[in-house]
């Protein structure tokens, strides 16, 4: 009764070999839709109004979350982000921007390279009257000197 059912395969054992190969296929397939998404969305995440910019040759400043980006297209509609200031109602827009006894933010603008000088200025001197005194002003890079 003791005897063993697998006589016939004593000197034999059946070993799997071990499996030194890896599927990348799925890992690959999945990088690359991340891949697409990433390019998708990185340039809405910069700013979401349109806006073409004058060439510059200066220097890239270094960016602050903190930073409040005011931009003017090419009708001259001002943005505070992505939200449309009303007509008038940017001096209120920007009282809305200044903490309690806080630090005033850094502002970026950006404007139309179509819009004209007195348009910008009268918006960098609304900024200048409600205090914020760091404006940056955006542009698109250039390798050419003017």
């Amino acid at each position: 009764m003791g005897a063993s059912l697998a006589s016939g395969r004593k000197g034999r054992r059946s070993r799997r070999a071990p499996m030194a190969e890896i599927n990348v296929t799925p890992f690959v397939d999945v990088m690359l839709v991340l891949l697409i998404i990433f390019m998708v969305t990185a340039p809405l995440l910069a700013s979401g109004v349109p806006i073409e910019l004058p060439e510059s040759r200066a220097n890239a400043l270094d960016q602050d979350p903190e930073q409040v980006t005011v931009s003017i297209d090419e009708e001259g509609v001002i943005f505070i982000g992505d939200n449309v200031v009303p007509i008038g109602g940017f001096p209120e827009a920007l009282a809305a921007l200044t903490p309690e006894g806080g630090e005033q933010p850094d502002i970026v603008l950006r404007g139309d390279t179509s819009l004209q000088y007195g348009r910008v200025m009268a918006v960098m001197g609304e900024l200048n009257r409600a205090g914020f005194n760091s404006i940056a002003l955006l542009t698109s890079g250039s390798d050419t000197a003017p």
